[in-house]
């Protein structure tokens, strides 16, 4: 007897040093995740306080006023470079390192678009893909096969709203020429702009030489806006063409704001390289007025979308306390 109860005071100190043990793993798993959701920049709604008497109560956080508007440190733009301004009359909203030379990437195709329309070609005649319009560059695809042929027109509109780079290479190699030719008058027509620290290479943006600043690209942003099919065409929430097999292929928009109904966007160009970062510019209606946006260089896939954003409610605030 005294040997069976020996065993089974052994057994209740092993279970006993068990579940001892298996309380630090979970207690580990509890800290883990709130040490990743600080550093994911969750913070709790409720904060736990006690009473007097033990017994726990929640603490609401507070309200917290909204933010002088045009307190640049409240501005939390993500964007390495950014120029926010209001294009009737020039006055800067925002600014942020907008003389820093960088790669543009497809927001150059504005200014292929431009050069297109200044030519005045026949926006119907048709322009097939070639391999000469292959990415040779960052060897990305594209749902244009080579022997599809598309109007200028069709093309120019695929440039624009969802940023097709062999759409963009076929404007250019199409144009009177060549490739060439087209990229000279690219850069004439930046210099007519008085975009000094402006160079383009190609109609695509691929190339990282295309380098510009956010205060030129506010100038092609309105140069841009005086072309009503380029307003049109890069604002645009879809279109279809036939492919060879007659099957239809849908396009959508680069930009996820034009859907948005929080948003009256006139003029978009998106634009990505790794060497340019994820790049925007608009021209858009903000509390009733016209301003033009240019972000670049945004780390992250939605942080331009969030800049923006930023951007428009910081606007929208000033104005509602301006009427107030």
């Amino acid at each position: 007897m005294p040997r069976i109860v020996s065993f089974l005071l052994l057994a209740i100190c092993i279970g006993t040093a068990q579940a001892a043990v298996k309380k630090p793993p979970q207690q580990r798993k509890t800290i883990s995740k709130a040490i990743a959701g600080a550093k994911a920049g969750h913070k709790p709604v409720q904060h736990v306080a006690l009473r007097q008497s033990g017994k726990p109560r929640l603490l609401r956080r507070a309200v917290v006023p909204p933010p002088e508007v045009f307190n640049p440190n409240v501005l939390d733009v993500q964007s390495t470079a950014a120029l926010v301004l209001n294009p009737t009359d020039g006055s800067v909203i925002y600014d942020k390192n907008i003389h820093a030379v960088a790669p543009i990437a497809s927001i150059t195709k504005l200014m292929t678009a431009m050069v297109v329309l200044d030519a005045k070609l026949p926006l119907e005649e048709g322009i097939a893909i070639t391999e000469d319009d292959q990415d040779y560059i960052k060897y990305t695809g594209s749902r244009l096969q080579i022997g599809m042929s598309l109007t200028r027109d069709e093309m120019l509109r695929l440039a624009l709203m969802s940023s097709e780079n062999r759409a963009a290479s076929a404007l250019g190699r199409a144009y009177p020429g060549g490739m060439q030719a087209f990229v000279r008058e690219m850069n004439l027509k930046a210099l007519s702009l008085d975009m000094t620290r402006t160079s383009f290479v190609d109609s695509t943006g691929l190339s990282s030489s295309n380098v510009s600043t956010a205060e030129d690209l506010a100038k092609m942003v309105n140069a841009a806006y005086q072309y009503p099919l380029i307003r049109q065409y890069s604002t645009g929430n879809g279109y279809s063409i036939h492919a060879h097999n007659g099957r239809a292929m849908q396009f959508g928009n680069s930009n996820s704001l034009i859907v948005s109904p929080d948003w009256n966007i006139n003029l978009s160009k998106t634009g990505y390289i790794r060497e340019a970062g994820r790049c925007l510019v608009m021209h858009t209606t903000i509390a009733n007025s016209p301003v033009v946006i240019v972000l670049l260089d945004s780390w992250g896939r939605l942080s331009r979308v969030g800049d923006a954003n930023r951007i428009r409610k910081w606007i929208e605030y000033h104005a509602g306390r301006t009427i107030g």
